[in-house]
């Protein structure tokens, strides 16, 4: 069984520390985003420069779009937690555990401030997700079928209440 979490609750000040640092984020992950954006849609999309137009040279240029777009959903996807965990301080339920109701330590606040779920039960979503039942989103990728950690077929229903 696990240990009782025997931490107290955040005061008004810590809350309002949290809330800056989480406003930092959101600030700081906009500003990525945003650059992202204008470097892969707004950025060198004239092939005229390409003279003579050599495959290999369009090649890499697609992927590094690609591979920008990617970073960009992820970014994307961490400021979807940033404010969810700005809307849980405004609501006052913020570090508090979404698994078992206990307090999250301030150490684990400090080190992820968007987090949801105690260590203890951030551990036994990934022992549920290596057995291939979907127990979280994960920041890095959108759920799809290149998705290891998913059997799409036989956990279907499962998928259709976490994603939706």
């Amino acid at each position: 069984m696990a240990e009782k979490n025997n931490n107290k609750p955040l005061s008004r000040s810590e809350k309002e520390k949290f809330k800056q640092l989480l406003l930092d984020k959101r600030k700081e992950l906009i500003g990525d985003v945003g650059n992202m954006e204008c470097n892969t849609l707004n950025g060198n999309n004239d092939t005229s420069q390409h003279s003579p137009l050599h495959l290999a040279d369009i090649s890499s240029d697609n992927y590094e779009r690609e591979n920008l777009l990617g970073l960009m959903e992820s970014e994307i996807k961490l400021l979807i937690e940033v404010e969810k965990a700005l809307a849980r301080i405004d609501k006052g339920n913020y570090g508090i555990c979404e698994g078992n109701g206990e307090f999250i330590p301030k150490a684990r606040l400090k080190a992820i401030p968007w987090t949801k779920y105690c260590v203890s039960c951030a551990n036994q979503m990934e022992k549920f997700s290596k057995t291939g039942i979907p127990s979280r989103k994960k920041y890095n990728f959108a759920s799809g079928f290149d998705d290891p950690d998913i059997d799409h077929y036989s956990n279907r229903s499962i998928l259709k209440q976490e994603y939706e």
